[in-house]
Formats: structure tokens, C-alpha cells, sequence
């Protein structure tokens, strides 16, 4: 006979499971909120077009663009990329206090920003993240928005600790409680290792590890080094002028080990943010540990995390992902 315990561990499951099947015609749009370091790798690129794809195909709609980096382009790149995909009014973030100001070593970002139209023009006309967090929050229905978070964790960190304000007279902790559907996020390897997502600010991963009170799905390290993304789209004469183009273009020759195309960890976290698990993965539940230098082991006790474990062949996402990455702007 089956313990409490037991009972109450399958149905918290079989609850998170539901909430993170594909979406029918009948289920509203996933209300996403994008937090990207957008730099110093270029799989956010690949990331955020996939997001705009879901976007213009009506299964999201995306609320924010924030920056968990603060390098002085990252805010005129990501308004690169959403003027290309025609929302140049789209809000973007940035941290205003401590932050990773590491950037791509191909310049790709310089590139776009000399390339594209952008309406702004540098960081210091951007709104801070948490606060730009905790007004959008404060106006979506509660249990309503998906945060997909494929760079460091510092924003989620701040907003959780940050107290009430004129948004809000919720603390952070208590607006994501009320506020937040699921997290997910690119971070992690699993069942243990070392992932940069985490290492690069883990006291921050730490914290929100141990205090996020909604559902977290991990896309580990290993799900989307399986993945490789990119060739299609440089290979097709059809797409021209395009800066997502343009930066796979730029970067894959620069890494022999991108040859065959880049690793896709962020691909992977939009999609299954957006579109659920199923059919590419199951989730195996129970709580990450971060330790101090940045690695991370995985215990079996627990209800409300979940890590991707595989189910689908890597080739057979590495297929969708690419389709999604040559996503033109809506006209």
C-alpha cells in the first residue's frame, strides 16, 4: 500500500505533467518572459527567433526581453532582434547592479548593431530588470506567466528578494508565488556536473534553487549538446539580410568544434517553455543542489522540479529547432 508521501508525489507530478503538455486550440498562449545573457554564446540567437516563431504563430506571446548580462550592447542587440521581428516596442531589462559583462569573442553583437535598426541605442535608456519584472508581474493574472530563463540566474535572484514597490505591495517571493506559472530553464548537468549557466553566478542559482515556490524544469547541459543548429539557415540562399543569419554565419567557422552546427541549449528551453515536454522528453522529478564552485548534483526528493531527460531522437528535435530558426518576420 502506497504511503502518503507517495500519493501526494505522483499527483504533484501528474499535475506539473498536464500543465506542460503541448498547448491545444483551446488553451490560451504561453505568456513568456525571455531572460537571456545574449552573449557570450550565440545559441540566445537561435533562442529568442524560435520565441518570435511561436510568437507569430500564435502559441505565445512574449512580455519581455531582459538582459541577465549588463556588456554595454546587450540592450541594442536584443532591440536588434525584436525590431527585426517586427516588435521594436517589445520591453527589455537590463540588471543595474552587479552582473556578468562577459561577451561574445566573435563581435557578432558589434556586427548587428552596425548592421540593423535598433531603437535603443545603449543600456542607460533601459528599465533595471527587477523592476521591469515586477511591474509586468504585478499586471498578469496569477499563475499565468512562464519564465524561460537561459543565462545566468541574477534576475530571478534580485526579483525574489526584492521588496514591495509601487507595482506592487508583494515581495518578490510572493509575486512569483501568485504571479508565475513555471520556470524554465537552461541550466545544470544532470544528475550531476558543472554548467556554465550556473557556475557564472551561483550563489544567485543557489538562491533561487532553494526558494522558487512554482515548478522548475531544467534543460541540462547534456539535452542540447546532442543538438546541432545553424548549417540550414546559412546554407539557405532564400534568407538574406538577416542578423540571426548573420551571427550563426559569422560564428560557426570560428569553432571547429561548431562544424557541424552549434550546440542548442537554449533552443531547447524555449521549446519546451513554449510548446511542453512532450514528445522529446519526460521529466524526472526531485531537487537540484548547488554547491559553491557552480556544480550541481540531483536528489530524488521533491515535487516540484523536473529535469528533461531524453525520449525523442536528438536528430528529431535537431530537426525542429532548425525549421524554427529560419523563421522570417511576419509581414
Amino acid at each position: 500500500m502506497r504511503s502518503i508521501h507517495s500519493i501526494i508525489t505522483i499527483v504533484s507530478l501528474l499535475l506539473i505533467l498536464m500543465s506542460c503538455a503541448p498547448k491545444t486550440k483551446d488553451d490560451d498562449v504561453a505568456r513568456v518572459i525571455f531572460d537571456t545573457d545574449m552573449g557570450p554564446d550565440y545559441d540566445d540567437v537561435g533562442a529568442i527567433t524560435m520565441l518570435h516563431a511561436f510568437a507569430d504563430a500564435g502559441d505565445a506571446e512574449i512580455l519581455a526581453t531582459m538582459a541577465s548580462t549588463k556588456y554595454d550592447g546587450v540592450g541594442p542587440v536584443l532591440s536588434v532582434l525584436n525590431t527585426y521581428f517586427n516588435r521594436p516596442d517589445l520591453p527589455v531589462g537590463v540588471p543595474k547592479g552587479n552582473a556578468s559583462t562577459l561577451r561574445d569573442f566573435q563581435h557578432w553583437s558589434d556586427t548587428l548593431i552596425a548592421r540593423y535598426p535598433h531603437k535603443v541605442k545603449t543600456n542607460d535608456e533601459l528599465p533595471d530588470a527587477v523592476a521591469l519584472y515586477r511591474k509586468i508581474l504585478a499586471s498578469e493574472k496569477d499563475t499565468s506567466v512562464t519564465i524561460i530563463t537561459v543565462g545566468f540566474l541574477t534576475n530571478i535572484s534580485n526579483l525574489m528578494q526584492s521588496p514591495a514597490d509601487e507595482n506592487s505591495s508583494l515581495t518578490g517571493k510572493e509575486l512569483v508565488r501568485r504571479k508565475v506559472r513555471k520556470l524554465v530553464c537552461m541550466a545544470g548537468r544532470f544528475p550531476e556536473g558543472k554548467e556554465f549557466n550556473i557556475e557564472q553566478d551561483a550563489s544567485a542559482a543557489k538562491y533561487v534553487f532553494e526558494n522558487f515556490e512554482r515548478p522548475i524544469i531544467f534543460s541540462g547541459f547534456e539535452i542540447g549538446a546532442m543538438i546541432k543548429s545553424g548549417l540550414p539557415l546559412i546554407h539557405n540562399a532564400a534568407i538574406a539580410h538577416s542578423p540571426v543569419k548573420d551571427v550563426f554565419a559569422l560564428s560557426i567557422p570560428l569553432a571547429k568544434e561548431d562544424s557541424a552546427g552549434r550546440m542548442s541549449w537554449d533552443e531547447t528551453a524555449v521549446l519546451v517553455g513554449v510548446k511542453g515536454h512532450d514528445p522529446y522528453y519526460t521529466l524526472t522529478p526531485g531537487k537540484i543542489e548547488v554547491q559553491a564552485d557552480g556544480s550541481n548534483r540531483w536528489r530524488s526528493s521533491g515535487d516540484k522540479q523536473y529535469y528533461l531527460v531524453e525520449k525523442s531522437a536528438a536528430a528529431e528535435v535537431e530537426r525542429v529547432i532548425n525549421d524554427l530558426i529560419m523563421h522570417q518576420p511576419k509581414k
